[in-house]
């Protein structure tokens, strides 16, 4: 109503002013949205960055360079830190992989938007006939959490039997039940111990048992999780891309998974990449992982 106003009384003052905070509104609004989508139990992790050129030599890792630095600029836009763990140039120019982390608060939720096969098309500047080519990098993302798995057990997930023991111990152990078993009822881990007179000191033992059996368990699950994240990758190659940059015959970058495309491919490289993410998670739902 104020800005209609301001119109019919050519206020051109006010209705920059109503026009600037509408603008404030559909942003802060779209920051909402953009954090109901981010409600994967990871995403307020650091995130841990891989790419890797694809085949084709110097122009792809030269390709994997161009995208080290879009993430690097975009990270610095963000007011996010970087750390580079480790990096393999390549032979003439640009990189063939870069390991890095971005640190902050949902970096690995919005970085893993870009999870997959980059693809560029240009006029290579290392072809001396000035020709078109296509390379490809892959970008990978994982969430940083730390190695080290707290176990926590709860006393009603716990059955715990006791029994006379049956081993070698003397008479006081085979006349009295110091035996402890424990049984882990959501898993069906059952641990045991008998070694000890005490039955204070078989249940502490035991226990120690079970808190080892269940990290190992969760460990196992884990590396499995990774084993199904790797086995996701996708060549990098033709037909497999996420993402086309298209510098020739024209100037486009596109995201096939969400038809969203910009224009200003000079912007996106230098790390201007929201659009593309905040396109991906709307699309994937408030429960996006």
């Amino acid at each position: 109503m104020l800005f209609g106003l301001a119109q019919e009384e050519n206020d051109e003052a006010t209705a920059l002013e109503v026009e600037k905070d509408l603008e404030k509104i559909e942003k802060e609004i779209s920051g909402l949205e953009l954090q109901r989508m981010l409600q994967g139990e990871e995403d307020h992790h650091d995130a841990i960055v891989v790419i890797h050129s694809g085949a084709g030599g110097t122009e792809a890792q030269d390709w994997a360079s161009m995208l080290f630095r879009m993430y690097l600029r975009w990270a610095e836009k963000s007011e996010y830190r970087t750390e580079i763990i480790d990096m393999l140039p390549g032979e003439e120019a640009g990189i063939k992989s870069v390991t890095f982390i971005v640190g902050g608060k949902y970096a690995y939720g919005f970085l893993k938007a870009e999870i997959g096969i980059h693809r560029l098309v240009r006029i290579s500047p290392f072809d001396a006939g000035r020709r078109r080519h296509t390379s490809f990098s892959s970008v990978f993302v994982y969430p940083d959490i730390e190695d080290e798995i707290t176990i926590e057990i709860n006393e009603s997930d716990l059955r715990i039997d006791t029994y006379r023991s049956s081993g070698a111990g003397g008479q006081h152990v085979n006349k009295t039940d110091s035996a402890v078993r424990i049984t882990h009822i959501p898993t069906g881990i059952v641990v045991q111990c008998q070694n000890e007179r005490s039955q204070h000191k078989n249940k502490a033992s035991a226990m120690k048992i079970l808190k080892a059996r269940l990290y190992e368990s969760q460990m196992q699950e884990k590396n499995q999780k990774k084993e199904e994240v790797h086995a996701s990758k996708k060549e990098i190659a033709w037909g497999s891309q996420i993402r086309s940059y298209i510098l020739q015959p024209y100037r486009m970058v596109k995201d096939h998974r969400t038809g969203k495309d910009v224009g200003n491919v000079d912007a996106v490289l230098d790390g201007d990449i929201d659009g593309f993410i905040q396109a991906y998670l709307l699309s994937q739902g408030p429960k996006a992982a």
